[in-house]
């Protein structure tokens, strides 16, 4: 069909149960046609196939064509009922694919939503909606705006159509439903979790919805995910995310607007009343906001040197969008730098996760003899990132701390030395050491990285990391990472800036070696064992929370003396809100730590992580491989916690 002509497919199967006790906006079979819309009598404004009037001059802010619609919309009140298990963890509302393919899963889900905002937050507001262009992205949208009806919504460039369609067209037709004015949205679903924040910032957005699973695997049996971030572009904090889990125990409407489904395929504006949807570029904000962070200038002079060997792994996802148009086009790293650079509905088969394992392809490049001097990947949603240096890999604790100690040198945008620094409570004590030395403010968080931006907000707070290969800074109010992949590409380049043809470059090693010299080497390592069942998991958390109760100060364990061991909690300096229960921690005499976590976000049983570390302040014994370093430690936490015993699980599923 033309992209001329309007496509009714979501508005059928919103409308098609209306005057049902329960009606479905997704309902069990979705073989429903034209004519048996009609014949139950369901009115629809605009006809199927009917052609949408072009009109000429498009807004400012687009350079594509406005297509106008109806000059009011039809808004129906669908009944539904409250749906189990739709409690939103750290990162969002997480589940499998064909859980938000029930009867009005995600639709309850989104009403929800705007039941827990105030009505200022969205009432002819202007909302960004995009995503890691995982299976159903598209689709989803369109509700969305449907329930919201908002001024304006933003939506970001599409570069694969197909079913991942599906969940964008439910959004943006609750959206409208729910009197948002306008939703800016990428083309064909398509922006990163970093360029949601960045577009949200720029264009002054009252907030904006990501779907991503991050790096969980996409396709039609794997995972699906929906988070809503605020004004100032971070992620909801707790007290919006537990009213929502309150609306949908009690939910019994849904507000869905009448519209066809929007074309994501073309940048331009399309009109229906008061309501609009604008298709936008999903690069050029983000592009834009990192030309402004750092000297492309230096890194290009880098980058398009000869003796300079660069790879970046998109691993088929979201930052394929991005790669190209950044590091080969901007910064001239050559065409064959990029690998996996297509973005996917389901990543390629792959598993999206930026790690030794799940990038082994990236990993073995860069462990050969003749291996390029630089090497990163992302993640699903492009806030993750790992980094690597020839036969060199540096860990997401150290690699937070680097940037932070070279940040004001090497990147214009902390030219006057950062604010603050601060990292997840499981991340190592390596950024600490650097904000000593600096004099800097510190502070320690729970994992979420809602957390930093109430700091960075408050204006105590530049540059942030967590060990889950998650970096940033407050350039936006999200992890980023091609961010921390130009930032370690600024650190290079500033090293090498004058180094003639010949000479030997200061490689990612030396720059990691020189910091431990500095600041001495914190060894860290994480277990994860995924999907475990979760009752065991469970009940092995309960069970350390039992010892913390009991433990004194001066008990040994093996040949390490307790300091203190307790269940993390924080109190917010800036809003005083507390989180308790984040982690169960041993801290030893020596400046060992030893931490249990489980993960929320996954979609399938429970995560056990297990955190170990260990400072070195010795120079010659930097060079020790950390799992040789750390083995009596982690011997130590698996003894400790009777993992086996609880979980079932010999070995884990990823060591990092």
């Amino acid at each position: 069909m033309s992209s001329t002509y309007a496509r009714f497919d979501t508005v059928f199967l919103l409308s098609r149960f209306a005057g049902a006790k329960y009606s479905p906006l997704w309902p069990s079979s979705s073989s429903s046609s034209h004519s048996s819309l009609l014949s139950s009598g369901i009115h629809l404004r605009a006809k199927p196939n009917s052609r949408l009037r072009s009109v000429t001059g498009a807004s400012s802010s687009s350079s594509g064509p406005i297509i106008a619609g109806s000059e009011s919309i039809e808004i129906k009140s669908l009944p539904t009922k409250p749906i189990e298990g739709q409690k939103t963890g750290t990162s969002g509302l997480r589940k499998k694919v064909k859980v938000f393919m029930q009867d009005n899963y995600l639709a309850n889900w989104i009403q929800a939503l705007f039941n827990s905002l105030p009505l200022e937050d969205y009432k002819d507001a202007t909302l960004v909606l995009g995503g890691d262009g995982r299976y159903f992205n598209k689709e989803a949208s369109q509700v969305i705006l449907q329930c919201l009806l908002l001024p304006k919504v933003i939506l970001p460039y599409a570069f694969h159509s197909s079913s991942r369609t599906l969940f964008l067209q439910i959004i943006i037709k609750i959206a409208a439903g729910n009197g948002v004015g306008k939703i800016l949205v990428g083309q064909e679903g398509i922006l990163s979790t970093p360029a949601v924040s960045a577009v949200i910032r720029k264009r002054k957005a009252n907030g904006g919805f990501i779907m991503s699973a991050s790096h969980n695997p996409g396709g039609p049996e794997y995972d699906w995910g929906i988070k809503f971030n605020y004004s100032s572009g971070q992620p909801a904090p707790e007290s919006i995310t537990d009213k929502i889990y309150g609306n949908t125990l009690s939910i019994s409407e849904i507000k869905v607007a009448e519209i066809p489904d929007i074309d994501l395929s073309h940048v331009g504006v399309t009109k229906y009343g008061n309501f609009s949807v604008e298709v936008i570029d999903p690069i050029s904000d983000y592009l834009e906001l990192m030309e402004d962070v750092f000297d492309f200038d230096l890194i290009r002079g880098l980058l398009s040197r000869s003796d300079f060997g660069f790879m970046f792994d998109a691993m088929h996802a979201v930052t394929g969008a991005y790669a190209k148009p950044i590091f080969v086009d901007n910064l001239e790293a050559k065409p064959d730098s990029i690998s996996n650079g297509v973005p996917l509905e389901d990543f390629g088969h792959g598993h999206p996760d930026p790690n030794l394992t799940y990038a082994k392809d990236l990993v073995d490049v860069m462990y050969r003899d003749d291996g390029p001097d630089f090497g990163a990947a992302s993640d699903g949603d492009g806030d993750r990132n790992m980094v690597l240096g020839n036969k060199f890999f540096v860990t997401p604790s150290d690699s937070v701390a680097i940037i932070a100690a070279n940040a004001q040198e090497a990147i214009p945008y902390f030219r006057a030395g950062p604010k603050g620094l601060a990292r997840s409570m499981p991340t190592s004590g390596a950024l600490d050491r650097v904000a000593e030395k600096l004099k800097l403010p510190f502070f320690e968080v729970p994992t979420g990285w809602k957390f930093f931006g109430n700091l960075m907000d408050a204006g105590k707070l530049s540059i942030c990391g967590e060990e889950s290969f998650g970096t940033g800074s407050d350039h936006i109010r999200e992890k980023d990472g091609i961010w921390a992949v130009l930032a370690w590409l600024s650190i290079l380049a500033h090293r090498n800036k004058d180094k003639k043809p010949g000479e030997k470059l200061v490689s990612v090693a030396d720059v990691v070696n020189e910091y431990w010299a500095t600041y001495g080497r914190n060894f860290f390592s994480r277990y994860d064992y995924e999907e475990c069942e979760s009752e065991g998991a469970n009940k092995m958390i309960e069970y350390l929370r039992d010892i913390v109760a009991k433990s004194k100060a001066g008990e040994n364990y093996g040949n390490y003396v307790l300091q203190f061991a307790d269940d993390f909690s924080y109190t917010d300096p800036v809003d005083g809100s507390v989180a308790s229960k984040q982690g169960v921690r041993f801290v030893f005499t020596d400046g060992s730590r030893i931490i249990y976590r489980l993960s929320g976000t996954g979609s399938a049983g429970a995560t056990v992580r297990i955190y170990i570390e260990q400072f070195e302040p010795d120079v010659s014994k930097h060079d020790v491989d950390a799992q040789i370093a750390l083995k009596p430690l982690i011997d130590l936490a698996l003894s400790v916690s009777k993992l086996k015993e609880f979980t079932g699980r010999e070995k884990p599923t990823v060591i990092t």
